[in-house]
């Protein structure tokens, strides 16, 4: 279930969800997440809800970049480090008050005042870049492909997974449409599925 994390639950088949109980399995890994925060003393409800969010990206959403960074860079032959996931500072930067963390109303207020006066103002004023990822039309125009070629063939057992009908209603839409990852997910995570199925027990 771990697979479908970042698939909208309406892309998943009805005898699926059913079969898995998918909406309880979510509700229950949430509750068991908020479950293990450790809150500050005198927290408000911002500061509460604020720690929560770190808890999440830092347990659950974190180890997936890791993950996928060890991968890629160990694939292209490249020694990555990540000096910001020392334990030690986030430890540190985890505890600062949500006030603080947002003083001048900005992402990573911390990281630029920190950095005043290190790096230059071309640097330290930048608007902040999300996770790479290609917006290459080629590689939209593949992955349609892919998952057109999966649905003719409509053998795959992905398929009592990831629902078709869903699949071929994102496919319906205008190119340029899948532009960021999450709305690429649930093809290549579609794909993925079809490939484990098929190394695993040739179907």
């Amino acid at each position: 279930l771990s697979t479908m994390q970042f698939v909208p639950e309406r892309m998943l088949t009805a005898e699926f969800r059913e079969h898995t109980r998918f909406g309880e399995y979510r509700a229950d890994r949430y509750r068991e997440a908020i479950g293990e925060v450790e809150y500050l003393p005198g927290e408000d409800a911002q500061d509460r809800r604020m720690r929560e969010f770190g808890h999440l990206h830092l347990t659950r959403w974190l180890p997936v970049l890791l993950d996928r960074k060890d991968r890629l860079s160990m694939a292209a032959g490249l020694e990555v480090r990540v000096p910001f996931c020392d334990h030690r500072l986030v430890e540190y930067v985890h505890n600062i008050p949500w006030k603080i963390k947002t003083y001048d109303g900005r992402e990573k207020s911390v990281l630029r005042g920190a950095s005043a006066g290190l790096l230059p103002d071309s640097v330290l004023n930048r608007k902040k870049s999300p996770y790479p990822t290609t917006a290459d039309t080629r590689y939209e125009r593949d992955l349609r492909r892919r998952v057109g070629t999966l649905l003719a063939e409509n053998r795959s057992p992905a398929l009592d997974i990831v629902d078709a009908g869903a699949l071929r209603e994102l496919l319906s839409r205008p190119e340029g449409h899948f532009d960021t990852q999450l709305r690429r997910n649930p093809l290549e995570t579609a794909l993925s599925l079809a490939q484990w199925y098929r190394e695993q027990w040739n179907s």
